[in-house]
């Protein structure tokens, strides 16, 4: 991103294609770019899309809303159950569920921005979260091969951006977005203040502006 600042949230959204891995930050609301997933749901017909996010929002809420369109194909993520629509989609048959415990889910992530091959885990050996993976002993230990996630498009939320796209989060809202933010083709952030270049002391920098593409502010809920 060049300086100038925020573009519109349709323009922004644009970007995502039909059959598009759409990485999306927040933990249930609580961080979430819920700007950006409007606007994917009001002005946006892509569609067939695995999201990759904690969870697939709540009944109606974020995330939630697309569901109820019918236009996520897939769902990775670690809690399902925090929206009751999405485990019924799942047991319809009308959505695909890969389920990843957080910790796991986390790393994967980190794994794609960093450019790792994978890694061994001990959490799900010996579960059905670890049928079809490779498994070894590491210490005397089963662990379980799991894989990077990456994204064609991520959306992540920041309390605070300078208009070079810097980001700054708050508190536990910081959750998976820094993660998310460097495992996408295309990254796209929701801001709720944004700042003249030079508005973040360089220490308080979470996000480089080397990561961002599109910047958008937040919307009021």
């Amino acid at each position: 991103m060049t300086a100038g600042g925020a573009v519109s949230a349709a323009e922004a959204v644009a970007l995502i294609r039909t059959g598009d891995t759409v990485m999306v930050g927040g933990f249930g609301l609580v961080g979430a770019p819920l700007t950006l997933i409007d606007a994917l749901v009001e002005e946006s017909d892509a569609t067939d899309l695995t999201i990759v996010s904690n969870n697939i929002g709540e009944p109606g809420k974020g995330l939630g809303k697309l569901l109820r369109q019918g236009r996520i194909r897939c769902g990775i993520a670690s809690f399902f159950t925090s929206n009751p629509e999405a485990v019924a989609a799942v047991n319809a048959g009308q959505l695909e569920a890969k389920l990843l415990p957080q910790g796991t889910f986390a790393e994967a992530i980190r794994a794609g921005g960093a450019g790792i091959g994978g890694f061994y885990v001990p959490v799900g050996a010996g579960t059905l979260l670890a049928e079809g993976k490779e498994t070894r002993l590491i210490d005397d230990v089963p662990h379980v091969l799991e894989w990077p996630l990456r994204a064609d498009v991520a959306l992540v939320y920041a309390a605070r951006a300078d208009e070079l796209g810097n980001l700054w989060y708050r508190r536990t809202a910081r959750n998976f977005n820094p993660l998310m933010a460097t495992a996408a083709a295309i990254t796209i952030a929701e801001a709720g203040e944004i700042l003249p270049v030079g508005g973040l002391e360089a220490e308080s920098v979470m996000t480089p502006h080397l990561y961002v593409d599109r910047l958008v502010a937040r919307r009021e809920q």
